[in-house]
């Protein structure tokens, strides 16, 4: 069975409550000025390893976390979703991160953080840190944002992308995804620096206007790609299309249009990498992968959250099977 390693953070999640009415007494909490908090978990590769494992990828996570009892919540909830624990490292007196989501009106969120010393920022600096990036060969895919990145070190950046570079010897693919938090990075001269040698070692890119106009404001979408040499390319407009480049052409893809009304866009892009993931190693091609992206993603926004009920998910299609790792090159 093909395989990815995702790489990140997963953190404490604090929403407001739908309606002002609590969830109950152990996953809420009393907000400034009367507001409710429903507390979960998430964070953005975290969502597409769910999804993928929903759409029978088999996936592991890789990260660190605490000895706390959310840690262990955070452990049983991803087992119990299917997504692999094996690559994920304990720390004693370590704690994950925390961030909060607020809603306007038409659903776009904001997000505020506090993870300054969350135990997966330590993850490429750890006596374990060789075995976890050795592994990395074992996977037909690697798959990673640069929310990941934004949380190591300089020395940290470079010995993940050396591990990365190392499996892509051996069949392994990676996979990028520019999702772009500006509160993450010191600066943006440094998240161009880390983008473009992320682009200059992923196989396949996955990416957005939203995400690209916040580094290179006032390119065009023209502009913008030939800023990404990798041979995949799939970049999501404002308005639900996909720009598709990859070796032996171009297209642009549609999603259908919306049945149902926005509850809430949060997870939008990680579902759709998880589905474009799943595809593309079932053997569909970039444009079919992109429309599975599409369908997913317009699924999940209807939904309050960034992981959907199961019984919300898609009917499951079978792709046709990818022969080996260089199947779906």
């Amino acid at each position: 069975m093909a395989s990815v390693a995702c790489i990140g953070e997963c953190m404490v999640e604090l929403r407001q409550a739908q309606g002002g009415h609590s969830a109950g007494p152990s996953s809420s909490g009393q907000g400034q000025g009367g507001g409710l908090y429903s507390r979960g978990f998430g964070g953005d590769t975290l969502n597409t390893a769910v999804y993928l494992a929903r759409l029978e990828v088999k996936v592991d996570y890789f990260t660190a976390l605490g000895d706390d009892a959310l840690s262990d919540e955070m452990i049983a909830a991803w087992t119990a979703e299917g997504v692999g624990t094996r690559r994920v490292v304990r720390l004693p007196g370590k704690l994950p991160g925390l961030y909060m989501i607020q809603l306007d009106a038409n659903g776009e969120r904001q997000f505020f953080h506090w993870r300054d010393s969350a135990a997966a920022r330590r993850l490429m600096d750890l006596p374990e840190t060789d075995e976890l990036l050795n592994s990395l060969m074992s996977y037909d895919i690697v798959y990673l944002s640069a929310i990941t990145l934004s949380i190591y070190e300089p020395a940290g950046r470079e010995r993940l992308f050396a591990a990365i570079k190392r499996a892509r010897l051996l069949g392994t693919r990676f996979v990028f995804d520019t999702n772009f938090r500006a509160r993450g990075w010191p600066d943006r001269d440094v998240a161009r620096e880390v983008f473009a040698a992320a682009f200059a070692a992923a196989d396949i890119v996955l990416t957005s206007t939203e995400d690209l106009l916040a580094l290179y404001p006032g390119e065009s979408h023209e502009q913008l790609m030939a800023r990404i040499p990798s041979p995949e390319l799939v970049f999501r407009l404002a308005e639900p299309v996909s720009l598709l480049r990859f070796p032996g052409g171009t297209s642009k893809v549609h999603a259908e249009p919306m049945t149902r009304p926005v509850a809430d866009t949060t997870a939008a892009g990680d579902s759709f990498a998880a589905a474009y993931i799943a595809a593309r190693l079932g053997g569909s091609d970039p444009v079919e992968a992109a429309q599975a992206g599409h369908r997913l993603a317009s699924l999940v926004i209807c939904y309050p959250g960034a992981i959907i009920p199961g019984y919300a998910m898609p009917p499951k299609k079978r792709h046709r099977p990818a022969a080996s790792r260089q199947a779906t090159k």
